[in-house]
């Protein structure tokens, strides 16, 4: 369960922290978010209508730049709604990275398409669009010719490929300029996950918004929170108005309840809403400390050579600091000394295509840096709230442990 850093009348949200110890990433809660929630319980605006849940997609629009966002009840259920959008259908294709939380998978599988696993790039930890370009050359083509009718299909199994789903991890991002080339080349709709992404952004343009569609989280956990919650950015006004449209039980009318197809209830409640619009009036102050503890543990650990640090990107907000240790040894005994600390650490995600829902599933080649990051790469404290004191003491403890 998430715990929050907050003071007086907001303390009364979330779980106490046992003194001394420090988590891995909690939400702030130091703004408006009490006064905007009590304004959603005066007036009885709880659910998903309300007036805080437009002027929240109107903030972010304001924020994020040329997109069109619908306020989602979580990313899971934006990347849902996203792939509906991109009209991704029963045995289609999607490229999507091994190395990454298993919620753009699962989004994946929840229209029947099948994932097609690419590798890490090992100097930016992302997807690895040269493996995703070579597989694209060596097994699928292009085939139609008339405007809306030109597909990629894989040449033996006979599956449209669809589309790509690039995941920015870590507050780090992917190298889209050559997605969106690989895109226009063989047809593919761009989906992005910029759930781990908030704040990253590139000359105009913000994560999320550089492809067809893109999705934000609002986890307890991200940079900035609605208690949960996300937001899905359509490059379309279309695709906005759809996506809207089945988030709200693709209701055609709401008086005789009449839907023409499936619909989900997806939209973000009141609520939510107010927690977000109070966080995001605080993100540039959160993205600037979370770049601050970027900096520090960067030079905590330049003269540490059992550490590689995490890789730097102009324009990147660095959600979790992460460091590849040596090995799994090193990494397990890392995040044990971390935690016999009082201080909360983890590995990355297991790879996707060694779980047991998708082993069998097919890869655009070999899946060795996701494995190897996975069994090198640690992530520390990075909360927005974390202390001085504190961040020197994880990097002290970091320090002792890999010297040993």
């Amino acid at each position: 369960m998430d715990t929050v850093r907050a003071s007086t009348p907001s303390e009364a949200i979330g779980v106490h922290v046992p003194s001394g110890r420090i988590p891995l990433s909690v939400p702030e809660l130091r703004g408006n978010e009490w006064a905007y929630l009590k304004e959603c319980l005066d007036t009885g605006w709880v659910s998903s209508a309300g007036p805080f849940v437009e002027r929240f997609e109107r903030a972010v629009q304001q924020w994020i730049g040329p997109t069109y966002p619908v306020a989602v009840v979580n990313g899971t259920g934006g990347l849902h709604l996203a792939m509906r959008a991109m009209r991704v259908q029963p045995e289609d294709e999607v490229l999507v990275p091994s190395l990454t939380f298993i919620a753009p998978v699962n989004a994946i599988r929840y229209c029947g398409a099948h994932p097609v696993f690419v590798d890490a790039d090992p100097a930016t930890w992302q997807m690895d669009v040269r493996q995703a370009a070579a597989f694209l050359e060596r097994e699928c083509e292009v085939r139609g010719t008339r405007p809306g009718d030109v597909e990629c299909w894989h040449k033996e199994r006979h599956r449209r490929v669809r589309a790509i789903l690039p995941v920015h991890v870590l507050g780090l991002s992917c190298a889209m300029d050559e997605i969106n080339i690989l895109a226009k080349r063989y047809h593919l709709r761009i989906i992005e996950d910029a759930a781990e992404a908030i704040g990253v952004r590139h000359g105009p343009l913000h994560a999320g918004a550089w492809g067809h569609i893109g999705v934000l989280s609002f986890n307890g956990n991200k940079t900035m929170t609605c208690g949960g919650g996300g937001m899905v950015l359509a490059s379309a006004k279309v695709h906005q108005t759809y996506v809207r449209y089945l988030s709200t039980q693709a209701k055609d009318d709401p008086k005789e309840y009449y839907h023409r197809e499936v619909g989900y209830n997806y939209r973000m409640t009141n609520l939510q809403a107010a927690v977000g619009l109070a966080q995001l009036e605080q993100l540039p102050a959160f993205l600037e400390r979370k770049r601050a503890i970027a900096r520090r543990y960067r030079e905590a650990f330049t003269d540490l050579p059992k550490i590689t640090p995490m890789p730097q990107q102009e324009g990147a907000a660095y959600w979790l600091y992460t460091i590849l240790t040596p090995g799994r040894e090193q990494r397990d005994s890392l995040v044990a000394a971390l935690e016999e600390d009082g201080i909360e650490a983890r590995p990355l995600w297991r790879p996707i295509h060694t779980l047991p829902p998708y082993e069998g599933c097919h890869s655009a080649g070999p899946l060795e840096t996701a494995v190897n990051l996975y069994e090198r790469a640690v992530s520390l404290p990075s909360s927005v709230g974390l202390s001085e004191a504190d961040l020197a003491r994880c990097a002290a403890v970091v320090t002792q442990s890999l010297q040993e």
